[in-house]
């Protein structure tokens, strides 16, 4: 399933130059992320949070790739590329509209964390069997992100 949200970019997220703000990406990503879990699997974060599971960004690794401006309409789409025992590595991707153009590819590394004690924590099992049906298979996460841009510009036909 292809997890896809638009958006219009709003002038209070641009720099004086109308661009996107680079911080403002993350935003517009990870907010996209939790639409996606809401629309296409019906998971509120604040769901999880009553059963004592949360994630906190362990790491983003992001490259802009395309200018984004001032009331442009973008295309994020995010997917699940690895699942570990205490981990998820989410790709976020900002297209244009149209889906041609690559604007932005992040890679978010989140970790499972116990809201009581605020440490790290095992994904329950009930997590790891819904989650292993969310994951692609696709991603070759070994290869890094460049090689990842390059896949995605030139896609095999």
């Amino acid at each position: 399933m292809q997890l896809k949200t638009f958006y219009t970019v709003r002038f209070s997220d641009c720099d004086p130059l109308g661009h996107l703000n680079n911080a403002r990406y993350i935003d517009y990503m990870l907010n996209a992320r939790e639409d996606h879990l809401k629309q296409y699997y019906n998971i509120t974060l604040s769901e999880y949070h009553k059963q004592g599971l949360a994630w906190v960004t362990r790491s983003h690794n992001i490259q802009y790739l395309r200018p984004v401006f001032y009331n442009e309409i973008v295309c994020i789409e995010s997917r699940l590329i690895e699942l570990g025992e205490s981990h998820l590595l989410v790709e976020l991707l900002m297209f244009d509209e149209k889906q041609e153009t690559l604007k932005a590819i992040m890679w978010t590394n989140f970790t499972s964390v116990d809201l009581k004690t605020g440490r790290r924590k095992e994904h329950p099992a009930f997590f790891m069997e819904f989650a292993a049906t969310m994951k692609v298979e696709d991603v070759d996460i070994p290869a890094g992100l460049n090689e990842r841009i390059k896949t995605l510009r030139n896609p095999v036909q």
